[in-house]
């Protein structure tokens, strides 16, 4: 199995606000899917397979990773380039769990379509941004931006 992957994921969970079920399951569908598949690795040279710990604080994305043996760094990551993709992915969400609760096949999946290209936007620009400190691949970048549109809800 690769050890350049993340094997357990927690979120700060300090100060949440009530989540929709709709976020709620989002956010566990994105944590599973990350654990089962993923691809990880810091520019550091830490060894995995990787604990990571997301937390937002004061504008910053807050990463912590330790390692297999044990040793542990913190990277941290504006997150002001992404607010306007959050802001917009959230609006888009709940039109599509609106149009989803009154069973608008064809408003889901128009709704649906720019939904996955905010989402596809989001998950590039923080593979950009982490780009010098965390190779990610696609599928991982767009899991952990799920997870990052989740923290910013309390934020």
């Amino acid at each position: 199995m690769n050890a350049q992957r993340i094997a357990a994921i927690t979120l700060d969970e300090r100060s949440v606000v009530r989540r929709s079920p709709e976020i709620e399951s989002e956010r566990a569908a994105a944590l599973s899917d990350l654990l089962q598949q993923n691809s990880f690795a810091p520019a550091s040279g830490l060894a995995g397979p990787f604990a990571l710990h997301l937390a937002i604080e004061e504008s910053r994305l807050l990463i912590e990773i330790t390692g297999a043996d044990q040793s542990s760094e913190t990277i941290q990551l504006g997150l002001d380039a992404f607010r306007r993709i959050v802001k917009d992915y959230y609006v888009v969400c709940e039109s599509y769990y609106d149009a989803a609760r009154r069973q608008n096949l064809a408003q889901v999946e128009a709704i649906d379509a720019g939904r996955r290209a905010l989402h596809n936007e989001g998950a590039e620009l923080l593979i950009e941004r982490l780009a010098e400190k965390i190779a990610l691949d696609h599928d991982t970048g767009r899991r952990l931006f799920t997870l990052i549109c989740v923290l910013h809800l309390r934020a």
